[in-house]
């Protein structure tokens, strides 16, 4: 199922994220483990679950294998597709297996770099960024290569894009999105949030864009896992108070803590958005914990 369809139905979109396994799947299973389990617990209480394709710039299974077996299972993925290891014959190539494989949903970006990933020695590729990805990803819908080759069968998927709210100046960032939505993007989620007012500035000022968007929620696990992000992690901004929050209590409760403060901060945002994306990192099992703090069911 299209998620533009959840949308145009009105529908607080929810969507969780997991991780191939480092590894094949066994041919002799029906699930394979990882990414499956983790989707399986998350299945009842989302709309769909995003698939990494080598997230961090680390080699995985592909997120093609690994969204087609949940889909065998029942699970609706969202096939993630990056230009940082395809040129424009690959990416297309992929895009037109995706959906005869029956992916639906496809979220498009250029992709982490080569230096923080665990093959250094690897050339990168980015043949396109990911406006120019979308673009071409539209024309498969319509009919039509890169190059202007009429193809057999288009594609019929929703193209996903990502948007962060946290970038400064806010208004590069928000010509990016406006030209992925010109290009043919149909909904966004965003780069992890943690500051309200950051995010209130944004909506107020993608009003006028009119394309669904869903805010991006990572995890915050320790004061560790927060410092880290901010000394590391490009385009995001963890507040000092999220930070003290977490480490306010033991090791032991910080499953609860942290579903608390994703929780609360969720039930701040939903009144400004369409949906919401929660990336887990591993503690898929505090997802209904942050939901049911937000006072939200699927």
């Amino acid at each position: 199922m299209k998620l533009t369809t959840l949308f145009d139905k009105g529908a607080f979109v929810i969507t969780g994220e997991v991780g191939p396994i480092k590894g094949a799947i066994h041919r002799d299973k029906s699930i394979e483990p990882g990414c499956a389990i983790e989707a399986l617990s998350l299945q009842q209480h989302v709309h769909a679950v995003n698939v990494t394709d080598n997230q961090s710039a680390v080699m995985r299974l592909g997120s093609l294998a690994a969204s087609v077996r949940l889909t065998a299972a029942g699970i609706e993925p969202v096939y993630q597709l990056t230009c940082r290891d395809r040129n424009r014959l690959a990416l297309q190539s992929d895009l037109l297996t995706a959906y005869s494989l029956g992916i639906d949903n496809v979220l498009l970006l250029t992709g982490d770099h080569i230096h923080l990933g665990d093959h250094k020695e690897a050339k990168p590729v980015f043949d396109l960024d990911s406006v120019h990805l979308i673009k071409m990803a539209k024309g498969l819908s319509e009919g039509f290569d890169i190059t202007g080759n009429s193809i057999e069968n288009n594609i019929d998927m929703a193209f996903g894009a990502v948007v962060n709210p946290n970038f400064d100046p806010l208004d590069l960032q928000l010509m990016k999105m406006k030209k992925k939505i010109d290009a043919g993007a149909d909904f966004f989620q965003t780069q992890a949030v943690y500051d309200l007012g950051c995010f209130d500035q944004f909506i107020e000022k993608t009003h006028s864009f009119n394309c669904p968007v869903q805010v991006g929620m990572v995890v915050l696990k320790s004061p560790e896992m927060g410092r880290f992000m901010n000394k590391n992690v490009s385009g995001i901004h963890v507040p000092e108070h999220w930070i003290k929050e977490i480490g306010s209590v033991d090791k032991k409760d910080r499953k609860k803590k942290a579903a608390e403060m994703a929780g609360r901060f969720l039930k701040q945002v939903k009144p400004m958005v369409q949906g919401v994306h929660i990336m887990p990192l591993g503690w898929t099992d505090i997802v209904p914990d942050i939901l049911d703090y937000a006072g939200i069911s699927r």
